[in-house]
C-alpha cells in the first residue's frame, strides 16, 4: 500500500489567512491580512500571568479551566447577556475558541451530520466542520441590505440530516452583527427542526454605533440547546496565549471537557491566571472604552479604504472590513490581494476565503486591529492605488 498521509488532509488545507500573512512577511509589508491583534495588552492581565510563573502556576490545571478562571467568566457573561451558567458544571475553558469548538463539535457531531454556515463565512468554522467530517451547508447573506438573511433560504437548506446551525455574531469577515429580531428568528427554527446552535461570540464587545451584542442563549428556548463560545484572545489582545471557552447546557458540557482533555489536557496554566486578573480587575469601563476605540480606528480605516477606490462595507462590529476590489486589476480575489500588496506593501486575505463556491472573487478583507501608527502607515500606503 505504500505510506501516504491520512485522508483527512485533504479535507484541511492551510488557510489564506495564513498564506497571505507568510507572504506579507517575506515582503516585509504589513500585515492586516490576519487577525493578529497587536494593540497592548492590559497590564493587570500581563502581571497576572508574570505573577502566576513566578508562583508555580506551571503544572497542569483541571481540564474545564482554574475554577477562578471559571467564576470569572460566568460573572462577566451574566454581567453583559443576562445569562446564567454553572461555573463547576457548564463552562469548559479550552486551547482558544477554535479549540473549544473543535472539541463542542467532537462531542455533539457525526460524521456527515449537517451544519447550517452563514456565508461569507469565517474559513476555520467550515475547516474544523470538515476536520470531523461534519457537512457544512451554506446559507448567503446579502452585502447589499447589511448581510441580511431569508428564511426560505434556511428552509430551503435544512434536510433531515441537519443537526446544528451556526452563527458568528459579531460576524468575521462581514462585520455583521445579529439583531434581537434576526435572533428571534433563527432561535423559532432552530427549535423548529430541532437544532443545536453553536455560537462564536468572539467579538462580544466589539460593537460599534450603539448596537448591542445579543447572545443566542438569551433569547426564549436557546439555553438548552446553545453551546455559546467566546475567548479572551481578542479581548485582552493575548491571540497568543490561546484562551477560550465553551458555555453550555452540562449534558453537554461534560463531553466537550472530556474531549478537551483528550486533545489538549488544559489551557496553559499562568495564562488562565492573568486572564482571570483581567476579568476581576477591569470594570465596564474597560469594555466599553474598547469599543469606543475600535469604532474610531474603523472609522479611519474605512475613509482611507473609500479614498484609494477600495469600497468598504463599513462593519457593525468584530474588527474586519471587507472592501470591493471591481477596480483592480486581476481574475481571481488572490490576484487583486497579491495586486494590493504588491503595490502598497499592505497585505489582505482573498475575498474568496470567506465563500465556498466561486464567490466573494472582488472582495478583500482588511484587519484595522493595530496601533494607531501602523495603522495610519497602511493608510498612506493604500492611497497609491488612487
Amino acid at each position: 500500500m505504500g505510506l501516504s498521509l491520512g485522508e483527512r488532509c485533504g479535507l484541511v488545507m492551510q488557510s489564506d489567512i495564513r498564506a497571505m500573512s507568510i507572504e506579507c512577511a517575506r515582503m516585509g509589508g504589513i500585515n492586516l491580512s490576519q487577525g493578529v491583534c497587536d494593540t497592548p495588552v492590559p497590564p493587570v492581565v500581563l502581571q497576572g500571568a508574570a505573577d502566576a510563573v513566578m508562583q508555580g502556576a506551571n503544572i497542569y490545571t483541571h481540564h474545564t479551566g482554574i475554577r477562578e478562571l471559571r467564576e470569572a467568566i460566568v460573572a462577566k457573561q451574566r454581567r453583559f447577556t443576562g445569562v446564567a451558567f454553572d461555573a463547576e458544571r457548564e463552562v469548559v475553558v479550552s486551547a482558544g475558541a477554535t479549540g473549544a469548538m473543535y472539541c463542542a463539535f467532537q462531542a455533539l457531531l457525526n460524521r456527515g451530520d449537517e451544519v447550517i454556515v452563514f456565508e461569507p463565512f469565517y474559513g476555520y468554522h467550515v475547516s474544523t466542520l470538515r476536520a470531523v467530517e461534519a457537512v457544512p451547508l451554506f446559507v448567503p447573506l446579502d452585502p447589499s441590505d447589511g448581510w441580511s438573511f431569508r428564511v426560505e433560504a434556511l428552509e430551503a437548506a435544512v434536510t433531515p440530516k441537519t443537526k446544528a446551525l451556526l452563527i458568528n455574531t459579531p460576524a468575521n469577515p462581514s462585520g455583521k452583527v445579529f439583531s434581537c429580531d434576526e435572533l428571534a428568528l433563527l432561535a423559532e427554527f432552530a427549535i423548529r427542526h430541532d437544532l443545536f446552535v453553536f455560537t462564536d461570540e468572539m467579538y462580544e464587545h466589539f460593537v460599534f454605533g450603539g448596537l448591542s451584542h445579543v447572545s443566542m442563549a438569551s433569547m426564549p428556548g436557546m439555553r438548552e440547546r446553545t453551546i455559546t463560545i467566546s475567548g479572551l484572545s481578542k479581548t485582552f489582545s493575548v491571540t497568543g496565549w490561546r484562551i477560550g471557552y465553551a458555555l453550555c447546557d452540562p449534558r453537554w458540557a461534560a463531553s466537550i471537557g472530556y474531549f478537551n482533555d483528550l486533545f489538549y489536557v488544559c489551557a496553559a496554566s499562568p495564562l488562565q491566571v492573568g486572564v482571570t486578573a483581567g476579568l476581576r480587575l477591569l470594570g465596564d469601563d474597560y469594555y466599553h472604552g474598547l469599543a469606543a476605540e475600535y469604532e474610531v480606528r474603523r472609522d479611519l480605516f474605512c475613509a482611507a479604504l473609500a479614498e484609494a477606490g477600495l469600497e468598504p462595507h463599513v462593519p457593525q462590529g468584530a474588527y474586519y472590513v471587507l472592501a470591493g476590489t471591481e477596480r483592480l486589476p486581476g481574475a481571481t480575489a488572490r490576484e487583486k490581494a497579491m495586486h494590493i500588496l504588491r503595490e502598497t506593501g499592505v497585505a489582505s486575505v482573498p475575498g474568496s476565503a470567506f465563500y465556498h463556491d466561486g464567490g466573494g472573487e472582488n472582495l478583500v478583507r482588511f484587519c484595522f486591529a493595530k496601533e494607531s501608527h501602523v495603522l495610519e502607515a497602511a493608510c498612506e500606503k493604500l492611497l497609491k492605488l488612487r
